[in-house]
């Protein structure tokens, strides 16, 4: 059985150097252009918060709501920890970024040929017994990866041994659970981070019973499509065949003439 990989974020050890970003991109082979928000090319950004910098970033939720609304299965979550993407698989449905409690998801809206685009975590990079890039990257390990537990056990100490932390992990619980996690010595919620809408319950409890139906809507709606599309040829072949019609009729009148 995989050992259970996680991230932790230290918001009060973060030195805003973007470190992070730039080896997410570099690795990626995006643009080493800092982006304000999370796209198709940035997986992760910092975003600035008074005196604080916060890391957005997918939370790998233990129960993805991502993964539960797709109805193809192309998200999944990895037994290692990491929610991972097959493109292969995409439909282009994008039910994964409604899905999403905190919007990461993201579409190549100027390809011809689109793919959801998201965080992985470094799935493979994990696979073969290395870190993601961004933790990694980090000069003042304000990101750090490694065993799950191991790494709760020391954001509870971060927090003991340090009276200016917040008492709470955010992420451990929010939406069932994650594999990435941040502690901070500023109320999470005067730093943007937004109480998941199920609590500490997986967001799936409410997308599976809304999007169950969801195979059943795209069979159906692909059967009313179809059928328009045969009642629009029929009446456009019955409009060509008549017009050949009248066409034929004149030929024969002139011709008499």
């Amino acid at each position: 059985m995989a050992t259970r990989k996680a991230m932790l974020i230290d918001i009060k050890r973060c030195i805003g150097c973007m470190g992070c970003e730039t080896a997410c991109k570099q690795l990626h082979g995006f643009s080493p252009d800092p982006e304000p928000t999370l796209s198709d090319t940035a997986f992760t950004v910092i975003e600035t918060r008074g005196d604080k910098f916060v890391r957005k970033v997918c939370m790998h939720c233990d129960d993805p709501a991502c993964a539960s609304a797709c109805p193809v299965g192309a998200i999944s979550k990895s037994p290692a920890g990491p929610v991972v993407y097959d493109a292969d698989k995409c439909i282009g449905c994008r039910y994964c970024m409604l899905a999403c409690p905190y919007s990461v998801p993201r579409y190549q809206w100027a390809k011809l040929a689109p793919f959801v685009k998201k965080c992985d975590l470094c799935a493979e990079r994990v696979k073969l017994g290395g870190q993601p890039a961004c933790t990694e990257a980090c000069p003042a390990q304000a990101s750090v990866f490694g065993n799950r537990d191991e790494l709760i056990a020391e954001a509870w100490q971060r927090i003991r041994s340090d009276s200016s932390y917040v008492p709470h992990i955010y992420g451990l619980e929010e939406a069932g659970g994650g594999s990435v996690f941040f502690v901070s010595d500023v109320p999470f919620e005067k730093l943007g981070f937004k109480a998941a809408p199920t609590g500490n319950r997986p967001v799936p409890s409410l997308t599976t019973a809304a999007l169950g139906d969801s195979p059943k809507v795209v069979i159906m709606g692909g059967s009313i499509l179809s059928a328009l599309y045969w009642v629009t040829q029929r009446r456009r072949e019955v409009a060509l065949a008549e017009a050949a019609e009248q066409s034929s009729g004149r030929n024969t009148k002139d011709r008499r003439s």
